[in-house]
């Protein structure tokens, strides 16, 4: 009986321990726990696979950079509102500066040479009536004031090629109705609107130069016909001009007196479209 019962602790004493064998209600962790336990595990699993990776990326050499064009790509797309709003600003102190160029002269000067300030102040020149000297500003934009001499005087031609003249600032030279030449040579402002403002100079202008101008289109030339004392015309190199042979008829119709000066195209009238673009142009005039 006794070694029965000695048999029985020892095997008792020499089984191993299970888990299984403890209460449910004991040790054992219960299921909100177990998950906790085994996103911990995942998570350091995760952290110690990054770690690995991040230590061999170390030990390998940096890549190689990338291309000037490239890198500039990639900063105008990460600061593409920065630089919309840039151009959006620049473009807003343009068009302000413009409209402050054209208002006219403070009020300080006097009526009899607002249109003098005003062409100088734009870097033009003017030449007075009965007189040989022109009178110009610098590339600086300085111009002396011997022009005030002249008060009374009025102005016989004036040049304002590849100045910022446009519609507004033509009302500053309203006034003089002697003027007989006007030169707006290369102006990037003079357009369509520009040229039906010429009617103010339908009595006196005999000489108008509009060549190189990039806004005016065969519909802003039709305004020209107002201009019934024009003798010389020039209207070379007009790009946004698609039919400048039919155009160069159209013109000399409407002003049979004027000589016209076009330059700068192709007058192949082959290619313009015949006649049926003639009476649309002039349809289109009347």
């Amino acid at each position: 009986m006794k070694n029965s019962n000695r048999l029985r602790v020892r095997r008792r004493g020499s089984r191993k321990f299970v888990p299984h064998d403890i209460p449910s209600s004991g040790l054992i962790m219960s299921a909100p726990l177990t998950s906790l336990h085994r996103c911990c595990q995942r998570s350091a699993l995760l952290l110690l696979v990054a770690r690995r990776q991040w230590c061999s990326s170390s030990a390998s050499p940096p890549p190689p950079p990338l291309p000037r064009h490239r890198r500039l790509l990639l900063f105008l797309t990460q600061r593409y509102y920065d630089i919309e709003m840039l151009v959006n600003w620049k473009s807003q102190l343009k068009r302000k500066w413009l409209e402050w160029k054209n208002i006219g002269p403070r009020s300080s000067w006097r009526s009899e040479v607002t249109s003098q300030y005003y062409v100088l102040r734009l870097r033009g020149g003017f030449r007075y009536a009965g007189q040989s000297e022109w009178f110009r500003a610098d590339h600086r934009g300085r111009f002396r004031q011997d022009f005030l001499k002249h008060k009374g005087t009025p102005l016989e031609e004036v040049d304002m090629s590849h100045t910022d003249i446009n519609f507004t600032g033509l009302r500053n030279l309203a006034s003089q109705q002697s003027l007989r030449t006007l030169k707006l040579r290369g102006c990037p402002y003079v357009d369509d609107w520009f040229l039906s403002r010429l009617h103010v100079f339908e009595d006196c202008l005999e000489e108008l130069d509009i060549s190189h101008c990039p806004q005016i289109t065969t519909g802003g030339l039709a305004a020209l016909r107002n201009l019934k004392g024009l003798k010389r015309l020039d209207v070379s190199s007009l790009p946004r001009i698609e039919i400048a042979g039919l155009v160069v008829i159209l013109l000399e119709e409407m002003l049979p007196q004027c000589q016209i000066t076009a330059t700068g195209y192709n007058l192949d009238l082959s290619q313009a479209g015949g006649e049926k673009e003639v009476e649309e142009l002039s349809q289109r005039q009347r």
